[in-house]
C-alpha cells in the first residue's frame, strides 16, 4: 500500500516529477502525459458515478474500473525497462479480458444501432461520453507513447476497450438505447 504523510514535496517547482522508478524527468514527458490522461479519465468517471441515480450495479462497475485505472496509471510511470520494471504492477490482458465481457453483457440489453449516436440524453449518459472522450485521449497519449518507448500492450488494450464500455454504458443509461441522441446527417445543411 501506498502511505502518503506529507503532500507537497516541491520536486515539481522546476517543471519536474519522479517517475515510479524515481527516474525524473520532465512533466510534458510523453509518459507524465499518458498516466495524467489516465487520472483525468478516472476523475470523469467519479464524475459519472455521482449522475447514476439508482443503478448500483454500473456504478459498482465504474468503481472497480476506477481501481484499475490506479493500476494502469501505475504501470505506466514504471519504466519495463528502468530500475523498478521487473515485479512493476502492470496491467493484464484478465483485466482486458473482464472489460470484453462486461461490454458484451450490457451491449446484449441495448437496442440495435441506426445511426451515430451524440452525446446527450440523461446525465449519466452524458457524463460516461464525457468519460468516454476523455478516455480516448487517454489512449493517444498512450499510443504516442508506445511508438517511443516499449510499454505494457495491456495498458493500450485496456483503454481501448474502456472507451468501448463507457460508450455502451452511456447507451444503457439512456434507456437501454431509447433515449440515445442520434446523428442525422446533413440535417441542417
Amino acid at each position: 500500500m501506498v502511505r502518503l504523510t506529507r503532500i507537497y514535496t516541491r520536486v515539481g517547482d522546476r517543471g519536474r516529477t519522479a517517475l515510479g522508478d524515481g527516474t525524473m524527468v520532465d512533466k510534458h514527458d510523453r509518459r507524465v502525459a499518458a498516466y495524467g490522461s489516465v487520472d483525468e479519465a478516472n476523475a470523469a468517471i467519479g464524475l459519472a458515478r455521482l449522475a447514476l441515480k439508482r443503478d448500483r450495479k454500473t456504478d459498482a462497475l465504474l468503481m472497480r474500473i476506477q481501481n484499475d485505472l490506479f493500476d494502469l496509471g501505475a504501470d505506466l510511470c514504471t519504466p519495463e525497462a528502468g530500475r523498478r520494471g521487473k515485479g512493476a504492477l502492470r496491467v493484464t490482458e484478465a483485466q482486458v479480458a473482464w472489460l470484453e465481457r462486461a461490454i458484451d453483457q450490457v451491449n446484449a440489453g441495448l437496442r440495435p444501432l441506426d445511426s451515430f449516436v451524440l452525446p446527450g440524453g440523461t446525465p449519466a449518459s452524458s457524463h460516461l461520453h464525457l468519460a468516454r472522450t476523455v478516455t480516448r485521449r487517454a489512449e493517444r497519449a498512450i499510443a504516442a507513447l508506445t511508438a517511443r518507448e516499449k510499454v505494457n500492450p495491456a495498458a493500450l488494450k485496456y483503454v481501448n476497450r474502456l472507451s468501448d464500455l463507457l460508450f455502451v454504458l452511456a447507451r444503457h443509461c439512456n434507456a437501454r438505447g431509447k433515449r440515445d441522441v442520434l446523428w442525422v446527417p446533413g440535417a441542417n445543411r
